[in-house]
Formats: structure tokens, C-alpha cells, sequence
């Protein structure tokens, strides 16, 4: 089978699971069903994804969104493999967690994904590294954390505009694996732009439609995602794993960290800080 699943954790109305496919162009999708209510946190690779709310390209960062019952496709046309967080929770756990909710409405989803939004990485990282660390009370606690931001976010989004093109996806998810694979190297706009055969402003205009968010943000998260990973789960010193990240100077790394999970880089690997400490 292409695709593994690991339960990491489990309990009344939920479970997660460590999902990893390796899927490619050669290999053809075929129509599956959510038996569950499923959120799922990308954390590596692209894919396609299909199903009565939409379709729309998957990467590390965005969220894919799954109503119980509904039929659904995934398909790798432009690259092999992915790795998910598979959580999946009951109609019922949705409905009383979307309830205390301010401003959150629907117990379904009307939207295929979220992007790789600022918001959503400081919660993407814990659960990342709650699974390297196989620390199951932490994924418990993530796991209605989860629900109550996906509600709060899909309550301030807005519909996108404009369905991308089957090639402008295409294009976009051979930047977005490039940027995957090289994130702590000098990424250009424009050299990005140019091995997508696009002007710069088409590509960034493009990348925003297809991913949800600029290539500078993408790549930013990225690092950032990576580095908050590491803090958590190696010793390295900050200043080795800010460089190794991409970041050239310590005091950006910093600032930028702060801005995004909410407290400082060493706070953070001590666990006493941010939003989902």
C-alpha cells in the first residue's frame, strides 16, 4: 500500500495518527471516504486533494479538511510522497467544541483546507514535535486545540476569489517542493519565478492563489517551522539551529520567533512559553 498510518494517540471521540504515503504521478487516485470528521496537518511533500467542498493543493503548513461521510481524492501529479498528522474526531466532539467557539457557526466545513497561515504554525510545531517525542498527553491536549482553531480561523476567512488552473497548481507545487527542500538557502523571487517559466509578478500573484500565502511567508514559515522542531527536540545551541535554518543573524531569528510562537527561542525549548506550550 502507499499509504502507512501509526496511531500515535486515541481517545473518547478522537485519535491521530502519523500518516505517510508514497504516492506518485505514476500512481492513479482513486475515491475514498472520511469516516470521521478529519483534520490534517501537512509536514511534508505536496499532493492534490478532492472532495464535495473544493479541491486544492496540500503543503507542509496547510490543513486539510474532511466532513464525516464525504467522498474525497488524493493524487500526487506533481511529486511523490507526503507525511500528514491524520486527526479525526467524531460529528459530536466537533459540534460541542465549534459551540464555545466566539464567532464560529458551522459544524461542517464549506472549504477544502487552510493554508499555511501564520496563526496556525506555533500549534503545526508542537504537534510535530509532540509526535517525534512521542509524547501522547501533549497530542490529547492539541487535538481539541486543533478543532477550536480550525472553527476560529474558517470564521475569519473569507472564500477564495478564483479556482487556479490545473497548470498554475502544477507550476506552484514544483516551487513549493523546491522551497521544502532548500529552505535554508538564499530563495529569490525571481529565480523561483524563472524555473516556474512565469513574470514575478504572475508568480507571486499565482503562489498566493495556489498556497495560500507569499513565497517570502512560506519560506519564512518554513524555517521558522523547522527550527522551533529542533528546539524541542535536539540540544543543539539556538545560534547552530538558527543558521542551520537559514536565518543569517541571531537577532532576526529572535525577533522573528517571538512575532510568530510567541515567546522567545529559549522559552520555547524550555517549554514554559507561547500559546501552545
Amino acid at each position: 500500500m502507499s499509504l502507512t498510518l501509526r496511531i500515535l494517540a486515541s481517545g473518547t471521540g478522537w485519535s491521530v495518527a502519523d500518516a505517510v504515503c508514497t504516492a506518485g504521478p505514476h500512481d492513479r487516485p482513486f475515491e475514498e471516504r472520511h469516516e470521521t470528521v478529519s483534520i490534517a496537518a501537512v509536514t511534508a511533500g505536496t499532493f492534490q486533494y478532492r472532495t464535495d467542498a473544493g479541491r486544492a493543493v496540500l503543503a507542509p503548513g496547510g490543513i486539510l479538511l474532511g466532513n464525516a461521510g464525504a467522498s474525497f481524492e488524493c493524487g500526487h501529479e506533481h511529486g511523490v510522497g507526503d507525511r500528514c498528522l491524520a486527526f479525526s474526531f467524531t460529528p459530536a466532539l466537533v459540534e460541542s467544541v465549534v459551540a464555545e467557539v466566539p464567532g464560529a457557526r458551522q459544524n461542517t466545513f464549506a472549504v477544502p483546507h487552510l493554508p499555511p497561515l501564520f496563526p496556525l504554525t506555533p500549534l503545526i510545531t508542537a504537534a510535530e514535535a509532540a509526535r517525534d517525542m512521542g509524547d501522547a498527553p501533549k497530542l490529547e491536549e492539541l487535538a481539541l486545540r486543533l478543532v477550536g482553531t480550525v472553527a476560529a480561523t474558517l470564521a475569519d476567512t473569507p472564500r477564495p476569489a478564483r479556482t487556479p488552473s490545473r497548470r498554475d497548481e502544477s507550476r506552484i507545487s514544483d516551487a513549493l517542493r523546491r522551497i521544502e527542500a532548500h529552505a535554508e538557502e538564499p530563495l529569490v523571487l525571481a529565480d523561483l519565478a524563472r524555473e516556474a517559466s512565469m513574470s514575478p509578478y504572475h508568480f507571486l500573484r499565482t503562489f498566493r492563489q495556489v498556497a495560500g500565502i507569499t513565497p517570502h511567508q512560506y519560506v519564512l514559515r518554513t524555517r521558522l517551522t523547522r527550527a522551533a522542531v529542533s528546539l524541542r527536540t535536539s540540544r543543539e545551541p539556538v545560534s547552530a539551529i538558527a543558521y542551520a535554518a537559514g536565518f543569517g543573524d541571531l537577532s532576526t531569528f529572535n525577533r522573528r520567533f517571538r512575532r510568530v510562537m510567541g515567546c522567545a527561542p529559549g522559552i520555547y525549548r524550555a517549554g514554559t512559553g507561547g500559546p501552545w506550550r
